[in-house]
């Protein structure tokens, strides 16, 4: 993935895409040497790498250190930068600084969470050549206005909202959206209906890629085990046997031997 016209290629040829988050240069390292897609550098990185009970806590100059350290360790990758909570928000003037600071730390899109009230900055970022990522059902960063970590579009009502809002983002030039903790017939429904292509993270096997957090993919955090997750690896466990491994031959003085040590 180089473009945002590979997306719309793997859409058109029915090629799933993948992509994972990452916020560190070493991570980004072996990364760019996977087969993975697209690298989301996510404002979870608030949670996973700083310890917040959220994303809100995620601002400007945090996601432009991280985006900076995955661009110079994935330079192969196409990477896309989240817009923290209110930074696009604001005026016009702040809304493009916010931009200005990922795009230039090294993202090539940007991605942004919901759709009413950002059509217009949405529209005006696609003029300027910043390609965008649109962002619906579970939307992290509107926690509270949501009452927690809830599956959206239970009734149909609510689906009809999803879907309009879905077609409004596509409208206004966004490139593709993540859909979050939907049923998987409306992730279907949406993917079907539109041109641009669909990522989902417990949204179902039908959209057009998958996303997962790089921390719950290695199974690094096992006491975080939403329906969506599947862990490919237990990494607690590697790491765990890896550190204690190293602690008992310090206390016994197996490590360094002399093949370790300089004369």
């Amino acid at each position: 993935m180089k473009t945002i016209f590979d997306f719309y290629s793997k859409k058109k040829n029915n090629e799933k895409i993948s992509m994972i988050t990452c916020y560190d240069y070493s991570f980004a390292r072996l990364i760019n040497k996977s087969n993975i897609d697209v690298i989301l550098v996510g404002d979870s990185l608030a949670m996973t790498m700083h310890g917040f009970p959220n994303t809100l806590s995620a601002d400007n100059e945090l996601m432009k250190i991280h985006t900076a350290a995955v661009a110079k360790g994935a330079p192969d990758k196409f990477i896309v930068g989240d817009l923290p909570f209110l930074s696009y928000r604001k005026d016009l003037n702040s809304n493009m600084n916010a931009v200005d600071l990922l795009m230039k730390a090294g993202a090539h899109a940007v991605k942004l969470e919901g759709a009413l009230g950002n059509l217009e900055l949405i529209k005006h970022l696609t003029q300027s050549g910043v390609p965008v990522m649109g962002h619906l059902g579970l939307t992290p960063q509107s926690i509270h206005a949501l009452g927690g970590f809830r599956v959206q579009g239970k009734t149909e009502e609510a689906q009809n909202e999803i879907l309009d809002q879905a077609q409004l983002l596509q409208e206004s030039g966004c490139f593709s959206v993540v859909l979050e903790c939907v049923p998987q017939a409306l992730a279907t429904k949406i993917t079907q209906t539109l041109s641009i292509p669909t990522i989902g993270i417990g949204a179902g096997a039908n959209t057009d890629g998958q996303v997962l957090v790089l921390q719950d993919l290695l199974g690094m955090n096992t006491d975080f085990s939403p329906k969506f997750v599947r862990r490919f690896m237990n990494a607690e466990e590697l790491f765990l046997k890896a550190f204690n491994q190293f602690h008992t031959e310090v206390k016994e003085v197996t490590f360094p031997t002399e093949k370790e040590s300089y004369s």
